[in-house]
Order: C-alpha cells, then structure tokens, then sequence
C-alpha cells in the first residue's frame, strides 16, 4: 500500500495538461465575471427605462353619459394627478437631464461603525 502511494506521489503524468487547464479556466473564469458584469449593467439600464416608460403612462380616462331606452349612466371622470414624487413638465422623466425621481442613494461617510 505505501509503495502504491508513493509511487502515485512521483508520478508526474499529465502534469502539464492539468496546468493547462487550470490556466485556461482560471481565463475563463475571468472572463465570464467581466461579462456577466456588462450583462448585469445591461438589464439595470433596461429595466430603468422600462419604469421610466410605466412612470410616464397616463392614467386618466373619461365617458360621458350614455341613455338608452332602458336605463342611463351619468358619466364619469379620472384624472390621473402627479406622485408625491413625479415631476411634471417639460423634460420631467428619469433619463439625465432632470435627475432621478423618488430615487436617492446615499452612500455612508466614513468607516464602519460611523
């Protein structure tokens, strides 16, 4: 049984290939994280805009009254008013120029435990 060992701890068979393929993955490996990082910003860019598009959809609806031989309705009104926190106006989206909407990020001052 030792000599089994020992003679698999000299062995150096396939040593290269296995560095080979340690250094290839190692390249892989690197980049795939630098991919999935441009992958990640790609869909927070998208999914930024796609709340951008739902923000500016207006809600409001109308119908005005509607008789029938039968019965009547009297109308009605909706008028979608602006969020706590929605700009209104011209250039008022999420996109630059007039700066995020309900969204503020604050990064901490100083070290831990501060």
């Amino acid at each position: 049984m030792k000599t089994m060992f020992v003679r698999l701890w000299r062995d150096e068979t396939g040593f290269v290939i296995s560095s080979e393929l340690i250094f290839i993955m190692t390249i892989v490996v690197i980049g795939l994280v630098t991919g999935l990082v441009t992958v990640r910003d790609q869909v927070i860019t998208e999914l930024a805009d796609v709340a951008d598009a739902v923000s500016e959809l207006d809600q409001s609806y109308s119908f005005a009254a509607i008789t029938a031989t039968i019965g009547s309705v009297a109308g009605s009104t909706f008028a979608d008013a602006a969020d706590f926190c929605e700009q209104t106006g011209a250039g008022a989206d999420q996109n630059g120029a007039s700066g995020t909407q309900c969204l503020v990020i604050v990064a901490p001052s100083g070290g831990e435990g501060t």
